[in-house]
């Protein structure tokens, strides 16, 4: 057997019902799915550290939850791993007339490309029922999710013709947000911060930038500065407490310079 098909069997043993692994058997999509959106935030952190062992480990780990889903939907006379494998096939061949077709052609611009991408993503949902914009999905993140939202609501016209209008209205909802503060309005800050939150978004995505990547770089590098101002403020034996704030800026700033 080949390594696929070894990974294949190991998934069938380990859901046999009479010698499979009890915690294995118990398991349903649904149940799985945290532990597959876990395995691909670790698989992105392996790619954002450039850890190719690691990223070796993470595709594999990833893999074995699409095997394992696979699996349960067998079971369940649903479709197969075989299945899977030969749908995304299809459907990249499908999607990639420019490599697979008649008539190739290596020359198109990523703008073009895009359009026929979504042009064949289009006919392959004519005659089957579609999700209407704006359906939750709570195994996304928000951030995502809202990219979704304004791409879908694009595809109806309903979108800012450029970037400049997209700063207009960051500027007004800040305004807003503001206001809200001021207010002492609990609900009111909240709805505020997430309209400020869906505009960043958008102006991401008219920038060509992805704000969920964007945002956990940020994260490693708030971490990064943060680590650097502990071991200054150690080494100069000072606390970290509020009352040293002012140092702590200090060291901050400096790790602006010192560790990116």
């Amino acid at each position: 057997m080949n390594a696929i098909e070894n990974l294949l069997q190991v998934m069938k043993d380990l859901r046999h019902p009479e010698n499979g692994c009890p915690w294995d058997i118990r398991q349903t999509s649904a149940s799985i799915a945290p532990h597959t959106l876990d395995e691909t935030h670790e698989l992105l952190d392996a790619i954002e550290r450039d850890d190719t062992e690691n990223l070796k480990e993470e595709l594999g780990d990833l893999l074995f939850n699409i095997v394992f889903h696979a699996r349960i939907a067998e079971e369940k006379g649903q479709f197969s791993f075989d299945d899977v494998a030969q749908g995304i096939t299809d459907k990249m061949r499908n999607r990639h007339p420019h490599v697979f077709g008649d008539q190739r052609d290596q020359q198109l611009s990523d703008e073009t490309l895009s359009q026929q991408w979504q042009a064949m993503k289009n006919r392959e949902k004519d005659g089957r029922e579609t999700s209407p914009i704006g359906q939750d999905s709570s195994g996304n993140s928000a951030m995502y999710r809202a990219r979704e939202i304004q791409k879908e609501a694009a595809r109806f016209g309903f979108d800012w013709p450029d970037i400049k209008p997209v700063f207009d209205k960051l500027e007004e909802e800040l305004a807003e947000l503001k206001h809200a503060f001021d207010s002492g309005d609990k609900d009111a800050i909240g709805d505020e911060l997430g309209d400020l939150i869906f505009v960043c978004v958008n102006l991401a995505r008219h920038a060509g930038v992805n704000a969920e990547m964007s945002l956990r770089r940020t994260n490693r590098k708030f971490l990064r500065r943060f680590a650097y101002v502990q071991r200054r403020m150690a080494d100069a034996g000072i606390e970290m407490e509020q009352q040293q704030l002012e140092q702590m800026e200090n060291f901050w700033q400096d790790s602006k310079n010192k560790v990116g």
